[in-house]
């Protein structure tokens, strides 16, 4: 399927109240066409925050043909649904690429760890460390008769 006829047929809902879920848009948009497809992308909530928000208040809705998608767009526009005024037009495509991972560091990928880390021992951060810790020994003890001469 083109990705062109697919957006043609898949309309943006917006200004979704939290009491709305995917059974209740298909339940809604029905009577305008066949609906294959609902999504109401989750909201992003940190996993140590629990929060009542299920959804980011907007969703998509596909239908089987343009001409049902339009109907939709033409009779559902700011229109009232469950209290609030929602927005209804045709789906765009996202400006900004999609990270499978989410928002995590690159290097919290294991592909990108196995590609580009090395071992400590490879990588020459043992000998590094092992010197910084010879030389942080000579001036620990110069230190140490510092604090021994104050206290005198």
């Amino acid at each position: 399927m083109e990705e062109g006829t697919k957006t043609k047929r898949t309309i943006y809902v917006g200004g979704l109240s939290d009491e709305i879920d995917e059974a209740f848009l298909v339940e809604t948009f029905t009577t305008f066409g066949d609906v294959i497809e609902v999504q109401l992308p989750p909201a992003n909530t940190h996993p140590s925050q629990q929060s009542e928000v299920k959804h980011k208040g907007f969703g998509f809705v596909t239908f089987a043909s343009p001409a049902d998608a339009q109907d939709a767009i033409d009779n559902m526009d700011l229109n009232e649904l469950k209290g609030r005024v929602i927005r209804v037009n045709l789906a765009r495509p996202s400006k900004v690429p999609i990270q499978p991972s989410g928002n995590r560091a690159i290097w919290e990928s294991e592909e990108w760890l196995k590609q580009y880390a090395k071992p400590l021992a490879q990588s020459g951060g043992a000998a590094l460390r092992a010197k910084t810790r010879e030389g942080s020994k000579g001036v620990e003890d110069t230190e140490g008769d510092e604090d021994t001469a104050m206290e005198e």
